[in-house]
């Protein structure tokens, strides 16, 4: 495996995509927000967070840890309406206490409610669980100490069973987070990480940082093997961090210069060059931070399949940043709009300490559907404890019933295994009710791509339907293994 070195705004070749001519439109001055104290600390962060009710941006303020909620509908910060804050929080609802130093990034897990992880300047990574009445927590359910230095950057997979983090003694390491051991880790020296991301199930990491040269720099890693980049590219002598930001939906990778106004954007594909660049959002206006709207607060109408949120201290500023695909139909854009992640958690927080992964919900960003639709296409969750078998247990004692239940379960299992396991053919026989073989044949391309749009949704659904399957199976596992406990200790 080699490296890759050159400019990414090369590549001659023409290569057919639907976000090809996407561009950057900053919004009008009377839809952003003015006049917002913008904090002047230099720690390398985004400094704000989006969702499709408010924004929450860090201010400037003698003692730190203030910041600052704005109505996402209102475009003056002290018009504040009835149904938000009427006076200061000063009582927070947690308190976690753990880290013996300044705590500096949190992460929330991206499918399990009520799940914290923390790291701060003791080296530390501390994962909490919320889900619990206590007021002020002194005791994080688990540390992972396998750093030597400050982590810089904290990214989870899809699932949320993976965590990927850069640090300040320029490693990436791939980490267990409920084993809290190292997978992988790349001490590759020409490239000096300081920001990590998961590319979602493309089995790939994306990070930034700097060469030996100090120039801005990526690169792009095989999550499984990094002794070596798949990629690696330098970008400008600018000295500004550059923050990654990866939309699983459309497979478009985002890279914003902090200290400039320019937005990068590449498509990831699974095979070579794998990082292909599209184009490039310029602004006079350097940015202090960004934030990233999530995809169900976005204006389908216009065809906006991304929303930033950038942070402009020299005018106290907060200008939204719109990535539009340029379409001439006003009808709703299937194609650009996947289903995409909800705001429910998939599974509870003590089901994931448990062992148990899940990927996210699924929602359809089209006007009027249901909430929550679906679950996203993943491999067999792999537990962190393995449930064993009830029968083998205690030396095979185990009562008529649960015998029979769990026998239940089995033939249930095979079934489904025997299904998935049926030829291409036969499972997409019928699609919606109908076999898809006797529709008729698509006359233009767009015809073509509904089809295959259609086709692939109707093949997810099945399989994502199995995989809700297996998770229900184990559930009933623990139940009746729960159940064989109480009856044992009555």
């Amino acid at each position: 495996m080699h490296a890759v070195s050159g400019k990414m705004s090369w590549h001659p070749q023409y290569r057919s995509s639907k976000f090809r001519h996407v561009y950057g439109k900053a919004a009008s001055r009377d839809k952003c927000y003015d006049c917002v104290p913008i904090t002047c600390s230099v720690h390398d962060n985004h400094f704000c967070a989006v969702n499709p009710s408010f924004i929450a941006v860090v201010t400037e303020c003698a003692g730190g840890g203030a910041f600052l909620v704005i109505p996402i509908k209102q475009v003056k910060i002290w018009d504040i309406p009835n149904q938000l804050l009427k006076r200061n929080i000063t009582t927070p609802k947690k308190e976690l206490l753990g880290h013996n130093r300044r705590v500096g990034l949190i992460e929330w897990h991206p499918t399990a409610g009520n799940i914290l992880f923390s790291s701060g300047y003791d080296y530390k990574i501390m994962i909490w669980n919320l889900d619990v009445k206590d007021a002020v927590l002194s005791e994080p359910v688990k540390i992972i100490h396998v750093h030597k230095d400050v982590v810089l950057s904290m990214s989870f997979n899809t699932d949320g069973s993976l965590l990927a983090t850069a640090c300040r003694d320029r490693k990436i390491r791939v980490i267990d987070p409920r084993a809290g051991t190292v997978l992988q880790e790349a001490s590759y020296k020409s490239h000096k990480a300081n920001k990590v991301l998961f590319l979602g199930n493309m089995k790939k990491l994306f990070s930034t940082g700097t060469s030996w040269w100090n120039n801005r720099q990526i690169a792009l890693w095989d999550q499984n093997d990094l002794s070596v980049p798949l990629l690696e590219e330098d970008l400008d002598g600018s000295s500004g961090l550059l923050f990654p930001v990866y939309d699983s939906d459309t497979h478009m990778l985002y890279v914003v210069g902090k200290g400039d106004g320019n937005i990068r954007y590449y498509e990831i594909s699974p095979e070579k060059p794998y990082l292909n660049y599209l184009m490039e959002y310029r602004s006079h206006l350097p940015q202090k931070g960004i934030g990233m709207m999530p995809k169900r607060g976005l204006d389908v109408a216009a065809c906006e399949i991304f929303r930033f949120y950038k942070l402009i201290p020299t005018k106290s500023l907060i200008e939204p940043i719109s990535m539009i695909v340029p379409r001439r139909s006003e009808s709703y854009q299937e194609d650009i709009y996947p289903l995409t992640a909800a705001a429910q958690p998939a599974l509870s927080a003590q089901l994931w300490l448990n062992g148990f992964n899940k990927g996210p919900l699924l929602v359809s960003l089209k006007p009027g559907s249901e909430a929550v639709s679906s679950l996203p296409q993943f491999l067999d969750p792999e537990p962190f404890t393995k449930v064993t078998d009830l029968s083998e247990q205690e030396g095979g004692r185990m009562s008529l019933e649960d015998k029979q239940k769990l026998g239940e379960i089995r033939d249930s299992r095979k079934k489904m295994k025997s299904e998935e396991e049926l030829p291409s053919s036969k499972k997409m026989c019928l699609f919606n009710g109908s076999d898809i073989f006797e529709c008729p044949p698509p006359k233009t391309e767009n015809e073509l791509l509904q089809m295959y749009f259609r086709q692939q949704e109707e093949i997810r659904r099945l399989r994502l339907l199995v995989n809700q399957r297996d998770v229900q199976i184990k559930q009933l596992k623990l139940e009746l293994m729960n159940v064989r406990m109480d009856t044992q200790d009555n």
